[in-house]
């Protein structure tokens, strides 16, 4: 897969300008699962399409950098931080993470399912040692990706495509003795497709600790 210097934008604008809105709004349950319990503080959000993990983030007292490519998705995102009354907690950026990245050091950074139907190999891997990078001392680094397609997409234009494992990623990222792994999990959900499809789909979990 080639990307030239606007076809991650131009794919993603499109994407969300396909309707008025894409996603539930709702924090992502393994998010909530995964740092529900640690204290707030201040949070990356990789990815963060129309802002509903960073609307919850923000709710439970994080301080939340909201990144993603698509202007659409964080305009919706902004409105609807200011309609919760979120607006002061969250600040929304514009970056195409494989060419640039929020400055600054974070105790979460956040990378929810970041997968790109027009992503260059390899890059996926360097944006997630950015984030890497990007953790403070005592914060944590939570990862969550698909661990392949849903069961009823058997015909998908990519099916071919390789899906990380938890090992392969650890490796890939190199991350030395001062990380430490404390969830390592695969998750299996049932699923409904876009067409009425019952199924199920995997996820692996990552939840990383620097000291």
């Amino acid at each position: 897969m080639n990307t030239d210097v606007n076809m991650t934008e131009d794919h993603w604008e499109s994407f969300y300008r396909e309707k008025g809105q894409i996603w539930t709004g709702s924090v992502n349950e393994l998010l909530a699962r995964e740092v529900g319990h640690l204290t707030p503080g201040t949070a990356l959000d990789l990815g963060c399409g129309e802002g509903g993990d960073a609307l919850w983030l923000a709710a439970q007292g994080w301080t939340v950098t909201a990144v993603d490519v698509s202007s659409t998705a964080l305009a919706r995102g902004a409105a609807r931080a200011t309609d919760a009354g979120l607006a002061a907690r969250i600040d929304w950026k514009q970056h195409d993470l494989a060419r640039s990245f929020p400055t600054g050091t974070f105790d979460l950074v956040s990378a929810m399912f970041l997968h790109s139907a027009v992503a260059a190999d390899g890059e996926r891997h360097g944006i997630l040692s950015r984030a890497a990078e990007a953790v403070a001392p005592g914060g944590v680094l939570l990862i969550v990706g698909h661990g392949g397609w849903a069961t009823w997409q058997h015909d998908h234009p990519h099916a071919d495509h390789h899906f990380d494992t938890n090992a392969e990623l650890l490796e890939s990222l190199d991350l030395g003795p001062r990380w430490t792994v404390e969830v390592d999990d695969t998750v299996e959900r049932d699923m409904v497709g876009p067409n009425g499809e019952q199924g199920t789909r995997s996820d692996h979990v990552l939840r990383l600790r620097l000291r």
